[in-house]
């Protein structure tokens, strides 16, 4: 791919996304949202990859928007050059935030420093988060004048909680990721440079044990598992997914490696052997 914002590279299995434009704090352009929806879109085709590492280039993760705009930063009529009817306007985060909720791969965000507004939403739909400890985090939308966005009020409740998610949406309040090591938004909390470590170990530990298949619809399973009315529904779900998996090469390799206590090798393709009931929910269109 031709990227001019963002970098991507992939090796033994493990995809590394990283925001790059380090001399403006990795703030969001509508160049970089395209970038990383393409690169979400191809990781999720591609069975080389295996898992998604997402980092920002230098000391910040991705300050938010890019604001250079001035006061009409967030005015589509004056960005777009055109009045767009309220009803056909996609929150341009949230194009990058379903990208990644569509990605069939693991994504884990490395949040090597500061993430503001967008810089924070987007990490959200992404499974696990690492954050150093001094990054500044901020859900600062209503300090804008503005909402939440990036999809990020169906996400931030799910992952801390709706007290906790109404104390950050509403005062907009800018904490350093130490602060919120007990909420739930952060998987780990560590120092700086050990943040693009421990996310390449996670990675790392998924490539080199489990099954791509396996992996995929075990993320299907728990995302969409979220907007079930009850358990009961989800145990015909994963009754279905239990029962398809255990008849399926990889369920065999993985018992046989077991029993002969070596690594297992899977060879099912995330592309061409998931199940025919795959999706089993409903897409709606956006």
């Amino acid at each position: 791919m031709d990227l001019t914002q963002t970098q991507y590279e992939i090796d033994n299995g493990v995809a590394l996304v990283t925001l790059f434009r380090p001399d403006k704090m990795n703030a969001l352009t509508p160049t970089m949202r395209k970038e990383l929806i393409r690169i979400f879109r191809e990781a999720d085709q591609d069975d080389l990859v295996r898992a998604v590492v997402v980092t920002g280039a230098g000391k910040a993760f991705c300050a938010g928007a890019d604001l250079s705009s001035g006061d009409s930063s967030f005015d589509r009529k004056v960005q777009e050059g055109r009045k767009v009817p309220i009803s056909e306007h996609r929150d341009g985060g949230g194009q990058i935030s379903l990208a990644i909720y569509k990605c069939r791969k693991p994504v884990i965000a490395a949040i090597n420093g500061h993430a503001v507004g967008v810089g924070i939403t987007m990490t959200l739909p992404m499974d696990i988060r690492i954050a150093s400890k001094d990054a500044k985090i901020g859900f600062v939308f209503a300090r804008r004048g503005v909402v939440l966005e990036a999809c990020s009020s169906w996400f931030l409740p799910r992952i801390v909680g709706i007290a906790k998610a109404a104390e950050l949406a509403y005062t907009g309040r800018v904490f350093l990721a130490s602060e919120e090591t007990k909420s739930g938004l952060f998987n780990y909390v560590v120092p700086q440079e050990e943040v693009l470590t421990q996310a390449m170990a996670i990675a790392g530990e998924i490539v080199e044990n489990t099954s791509a298949v396996s992996v995929a619809l075990s993320k299907a399973l728990l995302w969409h598992g979220l907007a079930e009315d009850d358990p009961q529904s989800v145990h015909l779900i994963d009754s279905r997914c239990f029962y398809w998996a255990g008849l399926q090469s990889d369920a065999r390799e993985g018992i046989q490696s077991f029993l002969e206590k070596r690594a297992p090798k899977f060879s099912m393709k995330v592309s061409t052997d998931m199940p025919d009931f795959y999706p089993w929910w409903k897409e709606p269109k956006v």
